[in-house]
């Protein structure tokens, strides 16, 4: 089943992407605290690319990184949602949940609230049987959210992220899972 856009929670609509996105979305890959735990910030030029990517695989899908909207102010916050990962890892096949939120959407809850409403689309409409979650070591903030989506740490897991040079202090990720008969 290819899951309906959009989609909304509480506080927020996930959807796709338009050309209005394009600057927000840029102004937040260049932020250094929002990319802090991501090997480099994005110029315009590269914003504007994985924008495109994340359209298409929306559209190609009909799930995938859904842009996410506040309700109240109608401003773009981020994106959530599901994703391919692009590397070669060493737990693929897989579909991961992630999130990027502008500075101003931090401590409000929206990263957990939005991953709850794709962990949902994951399992009750498109039918995955697990979805994992991986950052950096040091990123406690993901890590938490991680955990409060009800998602376990996988130790055995953990890996040495293959698009980053050895020794690059982010390199080191750790993998978290939640199987569909866990969810809910």
């Amino acid at each position: 089943m290819t899951p309906a856009l959009p989609r909304r929670t509480e506080r927020l609509l996930l959807r796709g992407w338009t050309d209005d996105d394009r600057e927000p979305f840029a102004a937040m890959n260049a932020d250094v605290a929002v990319m802090r735990y991501l090997p480099e910030r994005l110029g315009r030029e590269q914003s504007d690319a994985m924008l495109d990517r994340l359209g298409a695989a929306l559209r190609e899908r009909g799930w995938g990184l859904w842009a996410l909207e506040r309700t109240d102010t109608h401003q773009l916050v981020g994106f959530t949602g599901l994703a391919v990962p692009r590397h070669d890892l060493p737990f693929q096949p897989c579909v991961e949940i992630g999130w990027r939120l502008a500075r101003s959407a931090w401590g409000h809850g929206f990263a957990t609230e939005a991953a709850g409403e794709a962990l949902r689309v994951a399992f009750d409409e498109v039918g995955l049987d697990e979805v994992v979650s991986f950052t950096t070591v040091a990123n406690a903030p993901s890590r938490a959210v991680m955990e409060r989506l009800g998602m376990t740490r996988d130790p055995a897991g953990d890996f040495e992220h293959p698009a980053l040079a050895p020794g690059h202090p982010l390199r080191p990720h750790v993998l978290y899972r939640l199987l569909a008969d866990d969810w809910g």
